[in-house]
């Protein structure tokens, strides 16, 4: 994993009660989120597309299901960012710069592309759980909220993954 580039942040810092080391610390996490999320969308909606073999109907609509839902995600995190006063990162280089999730590897093999996704999910659940402390230590209990949901939607798509590989 990557470690945690400071995100930027804006010269009129909003006023809401959250020392400028904490939103830069908040802001940090969630600009890394984002990109695994965005890093993580992008990967499963290219297996969506191509995946092949006995399970595709089953795989092409759970992998739907799981970019849907992460293509949701990220505008939630990218606007908590911009509500934290940071920019969010909305460039492939600045995703790249902040994601530890490692790029779509092609394979046309579909139990590939499960073990592939199951473990995404897990390493971002790994980055995740720390920053719901992080947040909650700063007063900040929307961005706590945010990463406890983050942190539940990658350990059940980790779950369905796994229960499909058995």
């Amino acid at each position: 994993m990557k470690p945690a580039t400071p995100a930027r942040t804006t010269a009129t810092q909003p006023r809401i009660g959250i020392k400028s080391e904490d939103l830069t610390a908040i802001n940090a996490g969630l600009a890394q989120v984002l990109s695994d999320t965005f890093t993580l969308y992008l990967k499963t909606h290219g297996y969506h597309w191509n995946v092949t073999g006995p399970h595709f109907r089953s795989l092409h609509l759970m992998f739907e299901e799981q970019y849907t839902e992460l293509w949701k995600a990220a505008d939630v995190l990218a606007e908590r960012m911009r509500a934290l006063g940071a920019p969010a990162p909305g460039s492939y280089a600045e995703f790249t710069e902040h994601t530890s999730i490692k790029d779509n590897d092609r394979t046309a093999d579909a139990m590939t592309m499960v073990e592939n996704l199951r473990r995404d999910h897990e390493t971002v659940a790994r980055l995740v759980r720390p920053l719901v402390e992080v947040a909650e230590e700063a007063g900040d209990g929307a961005t706590a909220d945010l990463f406890n949901a983050r942190l539940a939607a990658h350990e059940d798509a980790a779950w369905m993954l796994r229960s499909f590989a058995g």
